[in-house]
């Protein structure tokens, strides 16, 4: 089975963040009914819906009522604020909502937080604890700056699992000098056994002249640190549009894991995201 491990659906009046400059090619509404055909058309058996900066728990209602009518939703990476004082509440409130069963991770906008000790904050590494102790991933999205907070959030949180979103974004787009860069900055939190990456993402950072020879580095370095029992692919899709179709992302991905045997490609494509996520997928 193929799963993709990381998309987004979204209506453009929710999404303030596509305001920004140069994103008017993704600044509209992306519907399931867009994202069928892609599967199909690429063989993905399901996908894997999470939330899109809307931050708002209407958001994850939504998506659990999606998901409970389709079995090409497969998991929901819902929204929660990490100092949230009632996050117990909060979970617990997902938790008796049409669709709940397919809750499997939360996460929240850490990439835009300022302050270096935020994961450190008391309160949000008892977050983290609560949110492992739900039964719940936490997807961590954040840029490489952040990185080794996230690996000593990691440590400290050893009954979470966590989920790198897109390798960390690495800055591939700046040349072959990002490449060290990153590898020295994910190199200790790939060391946490309770963490699993996503290859995810790439083709946005490698910029409108990405190709799979330029993301190809990043992937190779991700399979030596984490292994393809802790690596799982996603789209990115919308946001992969800004450079890149649908298609083109799989294409890209799967050219760079042909190197690898058949089951650890049958890891990297299904296996560690239906782990991870603890997902049903029908046959």
């Amino acid at each position: 089975m193929i799963i993709d491990a990381h998309h987004h659906l979204w209506s453009a009046r929710h999404a303030g963040w596509l305001d920004a400059p140069g994103l008017e090619r993704i600044r509209r509404d992306y519907t399931l009914a867009d994202l069928a055909p892609h599967l199909a058309e690429t063989g993905v058996t399901a996908g894997v819906l999470v939330e899109a900066a809307r931050c708002e728990p209407t958001e994850t209602a939504e998506f659990l009522s999606l998901a409970a009518g389709t079995p090409l939703v497969a998991g929901v990476v819902g929204w929660v604020s990490l100092t949230d004082p009632d996050l117990p509440a909060t979970l617990a409130r997902y938790r008796r909502l049409p669709g709940a069963a397919k809750l499997v991770g939360v996460r929240d906008q850490v990439q835009a937080v300022t302050d270096p000790a935020y994961l450190a904050r008391p309160e949000v590494r008892q977050a983290l604890s609560r949110i492992g102790a739900a039964g719940l991933t936490y997807d961590l999205v954040v840029h490489v700056g952040q990185l080794a907070a996230c690996a000593e959030a990691a440590r400290a949180t050893p009954g979470t699992t966590f989920v790198l979103d897109h390798l960390g974004k690495p800055r591939i787009a700046d040349g072959p000098a990002a490449l060290a860069r990153w590898r020295a900055a994910v190199a200790p939190l790939a060391g946490c056994d309770n963490v699993v990456a996503k290859l995810s993402g790439l083709l946005t950072e490698a910029g409108p002249t990405w190709s799979a020879d330029a993301i190809r580095p990043y992937v190779d370095t991700a399979v030596e640190l984490f292994g393809p029992d802790r690596l799982m692919v996603g789209s990115d899709w919308p946001v992969c549009e800004l450079v890149a179709s649908y298609d083109q992302a799989w294409q890209a991905l799967r050219s760079c894991l042909a190197r690898l045997s058949c089951d650890e490609r049958s890891a990297v494509l299904g296996g560690t995201a239906i782990r991870t996520y603890r997902l049903e997928v029908g046959s």
